[in-house]
């Protein structure tokens, strides 16, 4: 366990920043599946930008690689283009 006032502190912060991060990834690998299900190609082209964002925040708050954030997103942009 924990001796110092600031570990304890970081043990906290760490656990809501862990579950933040869960929920936000669970919640775009749901929205990335609900436009893989998508068959029309307007409705897929809707719903890309808003999925690109979440990703790109991912991204952005390290919670997924920058790497594979650029990859989803071209998967994605191929899958539409393709509808």
């Amino acid at each position: 366990m924990a001796n110092h006032k600031s570990a304890l502190k970081r043990i906290r912060s760490n656990a809501a920043k862990r579950l933040r991060n869960r929920y936000q990834a669970k919640s775009t690998r749901t929205a990335i599946k609900n436009l893989r299900k998508a068959t029309d190609k307007n409705e897929a082209a809707t719903m890309m930008p808003k999925v690109f964002s979440m990703i790109d925040k991912l991204a952005k708050k390290n919670v997924i690689h920058k790497n594979k954030a650029s990859n989803q997103k071209s998967k994605l942009a191929r899958l539409v283009n393709s509808l």
